[in-house]
This record gives structure tokens, sequence and C-alpha cells, in this order.
């Protein structure tokens, strides 16, 4: 990790948030796992995305929870937290205290209260990128129902909106269609489950869950992806793809939580609305979670 290196390439884990008993956020928690991420090899964190459970913060947990990762972090190592509001004015703001905090890149969603059309898009992103903060955007139509198509992207690209793209629509297709229309926009693997896919077809990042869980394992796969060593990458990829795809589902705080609170980290609970895994959903993430330590995974 050197400051040479461009803020959002390696692998940015988007942070899981730990919690009290009482729900109450573990700032000293939070800062301790920033520092072990790094020490683990890391390249950064994302605070404030959806696996840190952003929305149910209050303005100051949420504030607090950004300078708390920047001050945890070593010389080099990147915090980029997610700047995602209903309104853009709210997110401009985010992105301002970011830059406030001394962060030197910020996570974008699209507007997310309703399904907004291609002009509200433009104009949410132009308002945040207006704060003079390095703009990477992520596109999740699954959540959001706002899907960021490789047309859009390299429009917004094109206006010097955004760096880079956290792809999380699943289909690794579109990394060459964006690379086509956008040469220069850099397509980050958003979904841990498609880090080869991603990974193989060029991708310079990996803003990523279960580092939260197995750090070390994970920077191995990346750099194997990304050094085309598929003799090293593809047996990690299959022992870890129980793991990965929970990336992908509904309760992926849940789930990497629970894998971190079984390899001895704080994962704990989630704020409401979000329940306690099923006990057989519970049972599966144990399980494959323990084989992987079992093996010397970390």
């Amino acid at each position: 990790m050197t400051s040479a290196r461009t803020p959002w390439h390696g692998v940015l884990v988007a942070t899981a948030l730990p919690l009290r008993p009482d729900l109450s956020v573990d700032l000293d928690g939070y800062a301790e796992h920033v520092a072990w991420l790094a020490a683990e090899g890391c390249d950064g964190v994302t605070p404030n995305g959806s696996l840190g459970e952003y929305q149910t913060l209050t303005p100051e947990e949420r504030s607090a929870v950004v300078r708390t990762a920047v001050a945890a972090a070593p010389e080099g190592f990147t915090v980029m937290p997610g700047v995602a509001a209903y309104g853009s004015r709210e997110a401009a703001q985010w992105a301002a205290d970011a830059a406030e905090a001394g962060c030197p890149a910020v996570m974008l969603l699209p507007p997310n209260a309703y399904r907004a059309d291609e002009r509200a898009v433009v104009e949410h992103y132009r308002a945040v990128a207006a704060v003079g903060v390095p703009v990477v955007a992520y596109n999740n139509p699954i959540d959001t129902k706002v899907d960021l198509t490789p047309e859009l992207l390299a429009r917004l690209h094109g206006e010097g909106l955004i760096v880079a793209v956290k792809e999380f629509s699943g289909d690794v297709r579109r990394s060459y269609r964006i690379t086509e229309l956008a040469p220069d926009l850099d397509v980050l693997v958003g979904a841990d489950d498609v880090v080869l896919e991603l990974g193989v077809a060029g991708a310079p990042g990996w803003v990523s869950g279960y580092p939260n869980a197995f750090p070390r394992a994970c920077v191995e796969l990346f750099a194997a992806v990304r050094a085309g060593d598929l003799d090293t990458a593809l047996p990690l990829y299959r022992d870890l793809h129980p793991l990965l795809r929970w990336d992908s589902q509904v309760e992926f705080v849940q789930a990497i939580k629970l894998s971190m609170d079984v390899v001895g980290r704080a994962g704990g609970p989630c704020r409401p609305p979000r329940v306690p895994l099923l006990d057989e959903a519970a049972a599966t993430v144990r399980e494959h979670t323990e084989k992987l330590a079992a093996a010397g995974y970390r």
C-alpha cells in the first residue's frame, strides 16, 4: 500500500459496523477492525455502504464512522465512504463531510427514493461531483431499481462526473461494453461472487464484503486474478464461493456478520428492520465458515 496508488484500486472492504448488544455503535471496535484489515493486506475501506447499515445511522453516527476510519487508517490506506442519500443535497453534504475528513474519494448510488430517469440521475451525480471529491458510482439495479447502463455510465464519465463504477448488476458481460464506451472509466468488482470474472476482464479494484471475515484469502484471490494466475485463483475461488455468493443475497449483512463472529471478529447484531438469519441459513453460513477456517483460510 502506497500513497501513489489510485485510491479506488485494490481490495477495498465495504466494512460491516460492529454494534453493541444495545445496538449502539462500537466506534472503538470499528477502529480496531479498520486497522486489522489494513494489517491483513487490504487496500482500503468503504464505510457507510449497505453492509455498514448506513440507512439506520443517525447523522452524528454516520459522520463519526468516517472519522473513526480515517483516524485508524495507516498512510496510503483508502477510506472511501458511501455518500448515498435520498436527496442530492444530502448526498453532496455527505461528500463534503468526507472531503473535510480527508477522504480521497466517495462512492455514490443513483437516486433511489423512486425510479429516477436519466435526467435525474445525471443531475444527482452532477450535484455531488460539484463538491470536488472524485466520485465512484455504485450500480445496484437489483436494490435501487435504477440501472446505470453502460451508455449512461459513459455519459456520466464523459461529463467528468465519475471516475469509476462499482458494478453490482451481476452481468459480467457489461464490463466489456462499459470499457468500449468509456475506456478510461474504471470498472470495479461490486459483487463478491463475480470477482474472478470481472477481475479477468480487467477490474482494477474490488469493493468487497467477505474480506471482513477472510481478508488474507480474498486479497490473495484478487492478486492472483489480476496477475492472470488462474492456477492459484480458481481453487481459491471455488473454496470461497459458497460464502462469496452471500454478498448478492438479501441477507448479506447478517451472513457476513455471522461469518465474522465465527472466525472471532466482532460481527454482532444488525439494527432493525434486519432480523437474524433463519436457522437453516445460519447453519449453512456457519458450516462453510468453519470449513474454511479449519482449512487455514484467514
